[in-house]
């Protein structure tokens, strides 16, 4: 095999097939082509259904769902109407479930499993789309030659990637907009590009940070690789304004009206924070009981030995010029994106073991299995002519090529229904669990959807009658038993309609979806309430919820009545007063403002300025260590010590 080098792209010569053309096996014109649009067609189908076979809406999955609401009532994107906070990860996603919303008037939780199914089958279609592009445009052009799904399958095949094709979360987005920006960089490398495909190409990765914060790592990567490939520094300068115009602008505007670099969630669960043990227990809680290895061991070897690409992966301008030239030119080639896939799941990984995983099984390493398997989304085939059966190189080429694949279905047929933690609804020692099936057994759904179903769930019909026989109004903390709900009543005089509900609960999303806007909804991690979201972070918490602020400031902040018999018997009226102080702390008061105060010109432009120095801000859980740290006179004890 050789490579032809012209002026404006690489273009590949399978001198080696030419050669070989007369021991080839020639299938009609129409096969291979009908063979890789069916296998598309087949795998993004059997993923749609399977995602539907396993339809849900997480817990986490509503939490959106009451920004969306906000936005619906004209209270902006908040999650409590009058305070700033931005409690999901993926701001595009909130965005696309509203703009959807709004537009079809739709139930929201129908909204959420539509737009998931449709986005998750589409990322198999997307990520197929291009690698058998790639392969084509590797030399795999011959006749005989039958592109095969094979990676896809085994993505699909895992059990949580379908539990997470609806979920009402962001994993289908993510994948969907990896698979988007895989087709177009290949494609990029593949063709001359045009401006309009190479600016195309750029606004797509620049939305990286919007679909989730690490996706910064592959919208690095690939603008980066646009950016010092061959063009001219006009490009060059379009390619930055383009890619940088609308994450820029909404860093800016998130700075000024969140008051945090990033979203609150980042904060609350303190991202910057290393737990490598927990990170590599999660990553086996995935990778061991489903030999997630084999698959991508199999094809990856594979594809090494049929070396499918052979001879191609030089660019133009690789006979002559300087070395910066020669280097720039090989950036717009199909081995230079496939390294970039590469390297992002790599570096996801990383990230992902680092911060400890998550306590929902599989979920945040879906996006690495996904970047390592697009490139070997479909396998190439190359069948032998029929007299070259078991005499030649090809045939041998071929058997692995094929065994490859088989062993792929096998493998894919025996875990897909398989379960990766059989046990998994029971909170174990490592914190995580398989969250489909736990919310299922707990709510007596087998696909809890609706807002309403989750009113099954332990201490929800309870809280919701809680609120009904307290038409004052209130702070509602769990009891010990689930079949009644802790109410702290506001002082006298009592406003006419009543003081407004305040409920404080880890779970936000069922909470906060079987209340009215009027209620709002806070919890003991902080993802919608600040106050817990700075606390500092409890070294052996369970992953994922590892802040837990005491009730004490919680009556303190929302001004409840704070002697007994009014408070619960288990609170102690000394730390309320604690907290009463603890909260006027000039630093503590500064980051509330940031959310709480009215949007003034003076107060945006203070949020940027502050922002990362509020993100940084932590305070001690306990009421009487923050009055030492802010160097405060603690109030004379209420009770008998």
């Amino acid at each position: 095999m050789s490579l032809s080098i012209s002026s404006d792209r690489p273009r590949v010569e399978n001198t080696d097939t030419t050669e070989r053309a007369g021991s080839a096996m020639r299938l009609p014109a129409w096969l291979p082509r009908s063979v890789f649009l069916g296998g598309i067609a087949l795998t993004a189908a059997l993923f749609v259904w399977g995602g539907w076979e396993r339809r849900w809406i997480a817990d986490d999955g509503l939490i959106v769902l009451r920004t969306v609401r906000n936005l619906l009532a004209g209270n902006g994107p908040v999650f409590n109407a009058g305070e700033r906070v931005e409690a999901n990860t993926s701001t595009i996603w909130t965005y696309l479930v509203y703009a959807f919303s709004w537009l079809t008037q739709a139930r929201l939780e129908y909204v959420v499993l539509g737009i998931a199914l449709v986005l998750s089958g589409g990322a198999i279609v997307l990520g197929m789309l291009g690698t058998g592009a790639l392969w084509r445009g590797l030399g795999r052009r011959s006749a005989a030659t039958l592109l095969l799904p094979a990676g896809a399958l085994a993505y699909i095949a895992v059990p949580p990637a379908r539990d997470y094709a609806t979920s009402g979360l962001e994993s289908c987005l993510v994948i969907f907009w990896i698979a988007l920006l895989w087709l177009l960089l290949v494609r990029w490398s593949l063709r001359p590009p045009t401006t309009a495909s190479v600016l195309i190409l750029a606004f797509v990765a620049g939305l990286g940070p919007l679909v989730r914060p690490e996706m910064v790592i592959l919208a690095g990567l690939a603008l980066l690789m646009i950016f010092l490939a061959p063009g001219t520094w006009r490009l060059r300068a379009s390619i930055v304004a383009v890619a940088g115009a609308v994450p820029v602008g909404y860093q800016i505007w998130r700075m000024g009206y969140y008051g945090l670099p990033y979203p609150n969630t980042a904060v609350a669960k303190d991202a910057g924070g290393a737990k490598w043990g927990q990170g590599f227990t999660y990553l086996w809680n995935l990778v061991g009981p489903y030999w997630l290895w084999l698959p991508l061991l199999v094809l990856a070897v594979a594809v090494l030995v049929t070396r499918p690409w052979s001879g191609a992966g030089a660019a133009s301008g690789t006979e002559g010029g300087s070395a910066v030239a020669r280097l720039q030119s090989r950036l717009r080639t199909p081995g230079a994106v496939v390294a970039v896939i590469l390297v992002t799941g790599l570096l996801l990984m990383i990230y992902s073991l680092r911060v400890g995983g998550d306590f929902m099984h599989g979920r945040v390493l879906l996006p690495v299995l996904f970047c390592f398997m697009l490139p070997i989304a479909v396998l190439p085939v190359r069948i032998p002519a029929r007299e070259d059966w078991g005499r030649t190189r090809s045939t041998a080429l071929f058997a692995v090529g094929a065994g490859a694949w088989l062993v792929t279905v096998i493998w894919a047929i025996s875990v897909s229904n398989s379960s990766g933690m059989p046990n998994g609804t029971v909170v174990g020692k490592s914190g995580i669990v398989d969250e489909r099936n736990f919310y299922a057994l707990n709510t007596g759904h087998a696909h809890p959807i609706r807002a309403e179903d989750y009113l099954d769930y332990p201490r929800m019909r309870a809280m919701v009658e809680a609120i009904a026989n307290t038409p004052d109004g209130g702070l509602l903390l769990p009891a010990a038993a689930f079949t009644y709900w802790d109410v702290v009543p506001p002082p006298e005089p009592i406003p006419e309609g009543g003081a407004g509900h305040t409920v404080y609960f880890l779970n936000l999303g069922m909470t906060s979806m079987n209340v009215g806007l009027d209620v709002k909804v806070i919890d003991q991690m902080g993802l919608a309430y600040p106050l817990a979201a700075h606390t500092k972070r409890l070294d052996d918490g369970r992953i994922g919820h590892d802040k837990a602020l005491y009730p004490d400031w919680v009556v303190a902040d929302t001004g409840m009545v704070d002697i007994h018999p009014w408070l619960p018997w288990y609170m102690d009226e000394d730390w309320v007063a604690d907290a009463k102080v603890a909260l006027t702390c000039p630093e503590t008061q500064e980051v509330l403002a940031s959310s709480r105060g009215e949007l003034t010109r003076p107060l945006f432009i203070r949020n940027i300025k502050r922002a990362f120095d509020y993100a940084k801000y932590r305070f001690d859980r306990v009421p009487a260590y923050e009055i030492q740290r802010c160097n405060l006179v603690p109030p004379p004890p209420v009770e008998p010590r």
